[in-house]
């Protein structure tokens, strides 16, 4: 499903629902995406996969960095820039449009880049990560958040959930959450059946990234990966 078209309609409601539907963790998740990331007030942060500019607006909180958002929706980017006002952070964020597999910057232009639930959507993960480091800075903090798939004991519950919950909630709240309740579970699952997650950090490293770590959040249902591009 093409990813640009699926988010369309989510904007004005989008962070509002993602932290329900994810019983509140997805907010303690990007705070830790947050917080791996090396920045401080005179640095400059690429945000990308931006949407309404949440990870955006959290390194302004943490870290007091300046920060580029870019995303491929402009409906999400309109409610970004919208929360970017009502938190009188617009001297410190700046969001525009484009796409993360060919990204208007010159190398090394940035000195940290976070990107959050991207993966999923591209056709080729390795080479997305590899123009993703290309704009960082050697030596510039990467870190990514992306949904997980429990283990365990945990598991069923979450396909259950992911499964048969999340569509039905969707089809309650209406304007698009359905489709993207329905398209979760197949997504995740589907991702990381041909990207587990030793093979994911290896393309980290074959990317230029070291010291790569994950760290399984909300047992397993969000995984916050982060490294330091080599110098």
């Amino acid at each position: 499903m093409d990813a640009r078209a699926l988010f369309a309609p989510l904007g004005p409601g989008y962070d509002r629902w993602g932290s329900v539907l994810s019983f509140g963790q997805d907010p303690r998740w990007r705070r830790f995406l947050v917080s791996r990331i090396d920045a401080g007030p005179t640095d400059t942060v690429l945000d990308v996969a931006t949407g309404t500019a949440a990870v955006a607006l959290e390194l302004v909180r943490q870290k007091d960095c300046f920060v580029v958002g870019i995303d491929q929706s402009p409906e999400m980017l309109t409610e970004g820039r919208r929360r970017v006002v009502l938190a009188a952070a617009a001297g410190k964020v700046r969001l525009q449009e484009g796409d993360a597999r060919n990204l208007p910057f010159e190398d090394g232009q940035f000195d940290a880049l976070t990107f959050t639930y991207l993966l999923r959507y591209v056709e080729d993960p390795g080479a997305t990560l590899r123009e993703l480091a290309r704009v960082v800075r050697p030596g510039g903090t990467i870190s990514s958040l992306e949904f997980g798939v429990p283990r365990g004991a945990w598991r069923p519950l979450w396909e259950l959930w992911t499964r048969v919950g999340l569509p039905g909630a969707g089809r309650l709240i209406g304007n698009g959450w359905h489709e993207v309740g329905a398209f979760l579970h197949p997504s995740i699952t589907g991702f990381y059946e041909r990207w587990p997650l030793p093979r994911l950090l290896d393309a980290w490293r074959a990317a230029g990234v070291e010291n790569v770590q994950a760290r399984r959040m909300s047992l397993g249902g969000g995984v916050v990966t982060w490294g330091r591009k080599k110098r």
